[in-house]
C-alpha cells in the first residue's frame, strides 16, 4: 500500500509523530561534521584569548577557523548550512565585542538568542501550541490539523519542553560568567553547553519517542479503512 497523502499534492511518507520527530531531529544538527564545526571558531577564539588576551586577534582566528571550514566544504561540494551558521554566530560575537571592546561580549548574542528561543518554546507548549507540532503541519500540508489529535498535542508539548530546557540552562550558567566578565570560561561553557547538551536532549527525545506511536493522521480517510477513529475513542 502507498503512503498515505493529506490533500492532492503533499504526500506523507511517514505514518506517526514519533517516525516524523526522529527523521526531523536526524539532520537537525548536521551530524557529527555539523556539530564539530559549530564548535571549532569558539574554540579557537577561546583558546587564542587565554594564551594572548588580544580581542581582535581571537575574533580573526576564530572567524580564520569558520573561514577554512567553509572553503573545504565548498571544495568538497557538499552543504555548507551548518558552517554558514558558525560563519555567521562569529561574525556578530565579533561586531558584539569589537563595539564595545570586551571579549565576553562575544557571547552575548549566543545568550540573548537562547533567553528569546527558550521563551518561544515555552510559551508555545503553555498555550498547547507547541513549535514540534509545526514541524507535522509543514509535512502534511496542513500547518493546523495535528492540533485535533490530544494525543499529538501532548506529545509536541513534552519535545517542546524538551527543546526548551537546555535554552534555559544555557542562559542560567552563560549570564553570571557574562556579568563577571568571564571571557575564557564563557568560551568553555559555551562549547560544553552546545553541542553535548543538544545530543542529551536529542537522546532523551529519541528515547521517548522510540516508545510510543502516536498516528500522525488520526482523520484522514481512507477508502478501504472507512473513517479514522476519534483522537477521543
Amino acid at each position: 500500500m502507498s503512503a498515505p497523502r493529506v490533500g492532492a499534492d503533499a504526500p506523507v511518507t511517514v505514518h506517526t509523530v514519533e517516525q516524523l520527530v526522529r527523521r526531523q531531529l536526524s539532520t537537525a544538527l548536521g551530524g557529527r561534521r555539523g556539530m564539530l564545526e559549530a564548535s571549532v571558531p569558539t574554540l579557537a577564539f577561546t583558546v587564542a584569548w587565554i594564551f594572548t588576551s588580544n580581542l581582535q586577534l581571537s575574533l580573526g582566528l576564530g572567524g580564520g577557523a569558520a573561514v577554512a571550514l567553509l572553503g573545504l566544504r565548498l571544495a568538497q561540494r557538499s552543504s555548507v548550512q551548518y558552517v554558514l551558521n558558525a560563519f555567521f554566530a562569529i561574525a556578530i560575537a565579533a561586531i558584539f565585542a569589537l563595539r564595545s571592546g570586551r571579549a565576553e561580549d562575544a557571547f552575548l548574542p549566543g545568550i540573548l538568542y537562547n533567553a528569546g528561543y527558550f521563551v518561544v518554546l515555552a510559551s508555545s507548549a503553555l498555550v498547547r501550541w507547541p513549535v514540534v507540532g509545526f514541524m507535522i503541519g509543514g509535512v502534511t500540508g496542513d500547518p493546523t490539523a495535528w492540533r485535533q489529535n490530544p494525543q499529538i498535542v501532548r506529545l509536541c508539548s513534552v519535545l517542546t519542553w524538551i527543546l526548551a530546557i537546555p535554552c534555559a540552562l544555557r542562559v542560567a550558567v552563560q549570564y553570571p560568567l557574562w556579568e563577571a566578565g568571564e571571557a575564557a570560561l564563557l568560551g568553555f561553557a559555551k562549547i560544553a553547553l552546545g553541542w553535548p547538551l543538544q545530543v542529551a536532549a536529542l537522546a532523551v527525545m529519541v528515547g521517548l519517542l522510540s516508545r510510543n506511536h502516536t498516528p500522525l493522521e488520526p482523520t484522514v480517510k481512507r477508502a478501504d479503512a472507512g473513517p479514522a477513529p476519534r483522537a477521543d475513542d
